[in-house]
């Protein structure tokens, strides 16, 4: 078993959302270096992450339960953590394991083309921004988590902040489809989300099994849209490398981690990271604008992040 602080449980999802924020990037330069569409480019997401996951399971140990027998609740020694990963039982893991694929299938390939639809800036935001609320009402509903007022006025806060960060001057492309894209990537979103929170087993195991399971259901539309890339071959399996490990391997293997031991809305509201570094490529390497009152929107979402963080370390993770 694994043993995850609620402190530990913040940093991890904190660093996924910030990996995250790279992903939109990352898929965006693919787009133009290897004209890929979003199916494709979901594709060899999954299967790069899949193959790092692998790679670091053999050379790293993850996966692997840990012995506890110094687990004082077992009649060991060892001072135990707040809250623990158990490994369930085999058909329930399972189970989890196919519904995280065909959701996550769904919601990265929804996302990409909200970005193909949008641009990278909307479509991280309508996402992302659409999420909290859904994870909150899920949350609430299935697992008895309550927000409180200090929770509810962080995730006003940060949809406030959404709001701002969409302020551009008009320079934004919005559009219906892409919209209904992004908002199709909230609810699958929010569906992992609250099905690892309600069962956290092995998150690397769930992380490698779900990229498999939803590469495998990628892969006849990829085939038939175009899987391999047609530009820039060392720039497009690059981005593909990074693609898999930073923003995949890297980002899920901790977000399932960290779900262990912190709310579903709160994870949910911290990965509102996201759009802030995601808006921040878009500048620097898309050539999208953020204004002023988009810069203070960031300045919200990441005061509310901080607010609603403190407030899980300080006690308010417990469920009715």
């Amino acid at each position: 078993m694994t043993h995850v602080s609620v402190r530990r449980g913040l940093l991890y999802v904190s660093i996924a959302a910030t990996a995250w924020g790279t992903g939109g990037a990352a898929g965006a330069l693919l787009y133009q270096a290897g004209g890929l569409g979003p199916v494709a480019v979901s594709f060899w997401r999954f299967a790069a992450g899949a193959a790092m996951l692998l790679l670091a399971g053999r050379l790293l140990g993850l996966g692997e339960t840990r012995p506890a027998e110094d687990d004082p609740a077992l009649g060991g020694t060892r001072p135990a953590e707040p809250l623990t990963i158990r490994r369930p039982r085999r058909g329930a893991a399972l189970g989890r394991i196919l519904v995280t694929g065909v959701a996550m299938a769904v919601y990265q390939t929804a996302y990409f083309a909200a970005i193909a639809g949008s641009g990278l800036a909307v479509a991280t935001v309508v996402t992302i921004g659409a999420t909290p609320v859904l994870v909150a009402a899920g949350g609430r509903l299935l697992l008895g988590e309550r927000l409180g007022a200090a929770g509810l006025g962080a995730v006003t806060i940060a949809l406030t902040g959404l709001a701002m960060l969409t302020l551009d001057d008009g320079s934004a492309t919005f559009s219906a489809a892409g919209v209904g894209w992004a908002l199709l990537s909230a609810a699958g979103y929010a569906g992992v989300t609250l099905l690892n929170r309600a069962s956290s087993g092995e998150p690397y195991r769930t992380a490698m099994g779900g990229f498999v399971v939803g590469g495998l259901c990628l892969l006849p539309v990829a085939l038939a849209q175009g899987l391999l890339p047609s530009g820039d071959p060392l720039a497009s399996w690059a981005i593909i490398a990074f693609l898999g490990t930073v923003p995949t391997a890297l980002a899920y293997g901790l977000f399932f981690t960290g779900l262990a031991a912190v709310r579903a809305t709160t994870a949910s509201v911290i990965s509102l990271v996201e759009p802030v570094g995601a808006a921040l490529l878009g500048v620097l390497l898309l050539g999208e604008r953020l204004t002023g009152p988009a810069a203070c929107g960031g300045v919200l979402l990441l005061g509310a992040v901080a607010l609603l963080a403190a407030g899980e370390r300080g006690g308010g993770s417990g469920t009715t």
